[in-house]
């Protein structure tokens, strides 16, 4: 019988999934994404003009390029702004890059005609998850970003291929487990983070050992675990997305 988890959800569940528009005014599309107790501000912003090795080496189409941080209040202890250390967080650019991978992986570049779709992901409240919560958001704000492009007839078709969201499983006390929260995540003997398209395929599969090592079996479990998770987190973006668009 498994045991249940501190915050009393079963092993397969989903933390509470929220999802709110418009909560950057300015931005081309934004939304703040609530796993739980993790909250993270993404928005999208499009700017007319791509990057200069493109126009340099006459690639076409445009690009997407994503930027994350952690706000100094986030953490239970204040996280120094990178300006005041004088150099980059390494952990922050592992993940901007792979929020900017995964955003990619369904995006159209051609379609996106010659333009550059910023994503900034800033954690306002961190409980675990931050990086897959940044990716889910991340895509309904770049959705939201792209309708008005396309509302405004500056591209004629939609760039977006499929959906894109993300999340977390480990074990814990040797059981495997959904979506970890910080004291999950924390002592966790096995992480993984997993990304995947609305229509089932991979894009990233994250998986280490802390201080242990896991079974192929344990992997499928982990992946198991995750696919569902998955599943059910392209569902609630298709709802959100739906009432987003209609209202519009």
């Amino acid at each position: 019988m498994p045991t249940p988890r501190a915050d009393g959800r079963q092993s397969d569940q989903l933390r509470p999934i929220s999802f709110e528009s418009g909560i950057a005014p300015h931005a081309t599309g934004s939304v703040l994404v609530s796993f739980g107790a993790t909250q993270v501000i993404c928005a999208a912003t499009i700017e007319n003009n791509v990057p200069t090795w493109m126009k340099q080496q006459k690639v076409p189409g445009g690009w997407l390029t994503a930027e994350y941080s952690m706000l100094p209040y986030s953490t239970h202890d204040r996280k120094p702004r990178e300006i005041s250390k004088g150099k980059p967080d390494g952990r922050n650019i592992e993940i901007q890059r792979l929020i900017g991978r995964s955003l990619r992986a369904v995006l159209d570049l051609q379609k996106l005609g010659p333009n550059t779709l910023w994503i900034d992901c800033d954690v306002l409240q961190a409980d675990g998850g931050t990086r897959t919560a940044s990716i889910t958001g991340a895509y309904l704000a770049a959705r939201l970003a792209v309708q008005k492009l396309l509302d405004a007839k500056k591209i004629s078709e939609n760039p977006l291929v499929d959906s894109v969201a993300a999340v977390s499983a480990g074990i814990f006390g040797g059981q495997p487990l959904l979506d970890l929260n910080y004291p999950e995540d924390k002592d966790a003997e096995v992480d993984a983070n997993i990304v995947m398209t609305g229509q089932g395929r991979f894009v990233e599969v994250q998986s280490s050992g802390e201080e242990a090592t896991f079974t192929p079996e344990q992997l499928q479990s982990l992946l198991a675990l995750a696919q569902s998770g998955l599943k059910e987190l392209a569902s609630l973006q298709a709802s959100f997305l739906a009432k987003q668009l209609l209202q519009r």
